[in-house]
């Protein structure tokens, strides 16, 4: 097993890794003792583990936050892919003063300073957002372990057995009925067909990046059970577009409430609008400080 260090106070705005890996952007980590992300209250120092693919070949990676530093340890060096999957080489400072100066937003900030954007891999972001539609953070957390279980390949560490994502290939060769054994029930065949379409090289949704934003997301409304709201959460958190705002109810509500004038009719219209007011560039990072702060907050400023 290997193990490192990474020096929070040297990481430009800090680090909360707590509201980075519960703030709804990432179903791909969980919590080593079985802490309910739901509840808000899975912090503290305990160990978040994930697994990931390092050259093809499925590794194990855990992390916790912990006297100022940000300890991990893996069946690899993990360094550069804590760097890259939890966006430690973001200039917090520098996104926040792109965002407007309301109190909506400093109190989002001050709350919640150093969580930062994930990165995670494009087709388990992609499998895990058509899985969260109408459904509550635990549940969603629940689908994609149930999913590694049942056919990710199994990786060995520290005496015990994890489960890899599933690849497309293998969740392609899943049954629709098997699926929806696994709670997935409407999702099922969305799940199994989006699979087949990256197993089969019809698309990708790597091929996203690269594209202008509203092309990008154009691009993965082409996956079954993919509409604009999915296709921004992959943009945010998976393939580093820090502009996108999934307008999900949250959102909605929020802009009624604080920005009225960004409600324009349709998505594409509202999307351009609140992306301006939250700071263009990173307006993404301004509405995930601002989605998680209203879900926890005891009293939320008035408009």
């Amino acid at each position: 097993m290997e193990r490192g260090t990474i020096d929070v106070a040297s990481l430009s705005g800090g680090l909360d890794l707590q509201a980075t890996l519960e703030s709804g952007q990432s179903y791909l980590w969980w919590r080593e003792d079985g802490a309910d992300f739901e509840a808000g209250t899975a912090g503290d120092d305990g160990w978040y583990l994930t697994t990931a693919r390092v050259d093809g070949t499925p590794v194990a990676v855990r992390a916790r936050q912990r006297d100022g530093r940000l300890e991990w340890e893996s069946t690899v060096d993990a360094g550069p892919l804590l760097y890259r999957r939890l966006g430690l080489d973001d200039d917090l400072p520098t996104i926040r003063g792109t965002s407007p100066d309301d109190r909506l937003v400093r109190r989002a900030y001050d709350e919640y300073w150093g969580m930062r954007i994930v990165r995670d891999p494009a087709f388990p972001s992609l499998v895990s957002f058509i899985c969260s539609a109408q459904m509550r953070v635990s549940r969603i957390h629940g689908m994609q372990q149930s999913l590694r279980e049942a056919f990710g390949t199994p990786v060995e560490f520290d005496g015990r057995t994890y489960h890899a994502f599933p690849t497309p290939e293998q969740l392609a060769a899943a049954s629709e009925d098997r699926l929806r054994e696994l709670k997935l029930g409407y999702r099922a065949p969305y799940v199994k067909r989006t699979a087949e379409m990256v197993a089969d090289a019809e698309a990708d949704p790597r091929e996203a990046a690269g594209r202008d934003y509203e092309n990008a997301r154009e691009y993965l409304t082409r996956f079954v059970g993919v509409g604009e709201k999915v296709a921004d959460c992959v943009l945010l958190f998976s393939l580093g577009y820090l502009q996108a705002v999934p307008l999900d109810t949250w959102i909605r509500t929020t802009i009624e409430e604080y920005y009225p004038d960004c409600d324009r009719g349709t998505y594409a219209d509202t999307s351009r609008a609140i992306r301006e007011r939250l700071g263009g560039e990173f307006a993404g990072y301004t509405q995930t400080y601002i989605f998680h702060y209203l879900r926890h907050a005891d009293e939320a400023p008035e408009a």
